[in-house]
């Protein structure tokens, strides 16, 4: 009966094997950041959702690249991320033509819930550092953070 907002990006291992090549001269340091504590929920009982980002260095990037809370308007998020989640599901039900490994599954987003500022922040944010990560663009001019 609870009705659930997930957020699951799992990087596969084909997307895990690429990005360590990538990295394979970074620091151990560095590594250490960016896979520490790589799962962000929220949940609230009361509005009955949640929300789960597992993303290795989206914490990460979080804290040392958004922008501050209360940065954006409510408002603002709440549009921009009807926008993002519209396209990115749109891009899960066309795997032959999107990469099904980075859109693995649809976003329950509806524009008529007032999920709250956190949950907008957080969703903005991961959906900024998606299409910046994986280079992927899914609507409009996307900022550097």
């Amino acid at each position: 009966m609870k009705k659930c907002i997930y957020i699951l990006m799992v990087l596969l291992t084909v997307i895990a094997c690429s990005t360590a090549s990538k990295n394979a001269f970074a620091s151990k340091e560095s590594k250490t950041k960016t896979t520490v504590n790589d799962t962000v929920r929220i949940a609230n009982d009361s509005l009955e959702y949640e929300v789960i980002i597992i993303d290795n260095g989206f914490s990460f990037w979080l804290s040392s690249q958004a922008l501050p809370r209360n940065y954006y308007s409510l408002n603002y998020l709440e549009n921009k991320n009807q926008i993002y989640v519209n396209e990115w599901n749109n891009r899960v039900l066309q795997p032959q033509r999107f990469n099904p490994n980075l859109y693995e599954m649809t976003i329950d987003y509806q524009s008529h819930i007032r999920y709250g500022y956190e949950v907008n922040y957080l969703i903005y944010n991961y959906m900024i550092y998606f299409q910046n990560t994986y280079k992927q663009k899914l609507a409009g001019y996307v900022p550097s953070r």
